[in-house]
């Protein structure tokens, strides 16, 4: 009897090796991007670096700016060049730059490692989603998506804790240097990680991607049109042909509230509960808390999405997550409104995460990267912005309607989602059931 491993045991050692190693990029890039709302708390009780509220907030907005040039920029990057290296090239970028935030002297340094940091964290994100759905099982894209952002929460929990232990022994630039430690993962990711079969097929390395295929015994995807090889311009292009502009245009509007929403709490959720009252311990459990919902929320909202549609449990959640940060303005007793923030993080996370999967989902691999990251950066203008308003709020002394302001974006989402899922139901395949035959379209 042979004892090789089965196709489907070997294709699932694949798929575990490829969501693995994205798992523990997206965690550093986690923790890297909740890494300045947990420590900004401290900066601005010790006026580090003359910080004020509103410049605070600007701050905020300069790593969620470099994350939309580098989610735009990533995709169209990622399909020509190997979603492998802009994995690689991203991570670097962001440790290096958090090593210059460490180093900082002024606002101005500390602002332009931010923008840098950014830009990595906004290339990785799209990038990694695209290549972990390459290899994800049939049938089974959204939960692999929901399973890889587990990480991304993972890191904002380990972001608080190094906030809580770091920062008031060492001072908060040891918290900037943590975030160097990444680094030291890139040799394995260039060592270990297989290139996207998709990316491989598409730029003709056929010889390669079938020894890739036939080595974890995986199907090898199908060869993109010459239109598509041959134009660099043409996976963008595609978002538009036909009827599918109304429903980009709903995807990217859709990203822009959710985004909003995300950044704009993550990066003022500590400060805007020590304004409510709370002590900065109560304060940074709040980060625990809300990241550990993402986790949650990610392996339910996936499930659930593989079984009813992306698009339409973006839409409850987001309605939910609404509801969840309008309670946030209320003072309330300290057990009940530790309930509330699990719960906004269960819904909030993965109603904009399940807006990826959707796009992901339904975009032909050899675009996906595109698509994915056109999506991701197009929201990234709401993350500038989130952050931003908050800021402003707060420099005004009404922080009160930043959790107002959040909660507003919930809705817009949960509209323009909402739309787009009843769109994307009239015109899908049924089996003889009346199932839809694709989930999350």
């Amino acid at each position: 009897m042979s004892s090789s491993p089965a196709p489907s045991a070997r294709g699932s050692r694949l798929a575990l090796l490829v969501v693995g190693l994205c798992w523990l990029a997206v965690l550093f890039d986690g923790l890297d991007m909740f890494i300045y709302g947990s420590v900004l708390p401290h900066m601005l009780e010790q006026k580090a670096l003359g910080l004020t509220p509103d410049q605070a907030g600007d701050l905020g907005s300069y790593a969620t700016f470099g994350m939309l040039v580098g989610a735009l920029t990533a995709g169209t990057v990622a399909d020509r060049v190997g979603r492998k290296k802009l994995m690689v090239a991203c991570i670097t970028l962001f440790s290096l730059a958090s090593g210059l935030c460490a180093l900082a002297d002024g606002v101005a340094v500390f602002g332009l490692g931010r923008t840098l940091a950014g830009v990595g964290l906004g290339g990785l994100l799209p990038t990694a989603i695209s290549m972990v759905s390459d290899y994800a099982p049939r049938g089974r894209g959204a939960i692999t998506i929901g399973l890889l952002m587990t990480a991304h929460h993972a890191g904002g929990i380990l972001s608080a804790y190094v906030a809580l232990w770091v920062v008031e022994p060492l001072g908060w630039r040891a918290a900037f240097w943590i975030c160097v430690v990444p680094l030291l993962f890139v040799p394995v990711l260039v060592r270990s990680l297989p290139e996207s079969l998709s990316f491989l097929v598409a730029k003709g390395r056929t010889e390669q991607a079938r020894a890739l295929a036939g080595r974890f015994a995986v199907e090898l995807p199908a060869a993109p049109g010459k239109q598509a090889a041959g134009n660099r311009w043409a996976s963008l292009a595609g978002l538009f042909r036909g009827g599918e502009w109304s429903q980009t245009l709903l995807y990217w509007l859709a990203s822009f509230g959710g985004l909003l929403l995300v950044y704009g709490v993550a990066t003022w959720l500590p400060t805007l509960m020590r304004g409510e009252g709370y002590e900065l311990g109560s304060a940074l459990t709040f980060v625990v808390l809300f990241n550990l919902g993402g986790i949650v929320g990610m392996l339910v909202a996936g499930r659930a999405s593989d079984r009813f549609g992306a698009p339409r449990i973006s839409a409850i959640w987001f309605a939910l997550t609404a509801g969840g940060v309008f309670l946030l303005s209320v003072h309330m007793p300290l057990a009940l409104t530790f309930t509330v923030v699990f719960l906004t993080g269960v819904f909030l996370n993965s109603a904009q995460t399940m807006i990826y999967a959707t796009v992901s989902i339904a975009s032909a691999p050899g675009n996906r990267a595109t698509a994915v990251g056109w999506t991701s950066g197009m929201g990234r203008f709401g993350a500038v912005f989130g952050p931003w308003l908050g800021g402003q709020l707060l420099a005004a002394n009404q922080g009160d309607w930043g959790f107002t302001a959040f909660a507003l974006a919930g809705v817009c989402s949960m509209v323009f989602i909402g739309v787009a899922a009843l769109r994307a139901a009239r015109h899908t395949p049924r089996d003889t059931a009346g199932r839809q035959l694709v989930a999350g379209h």
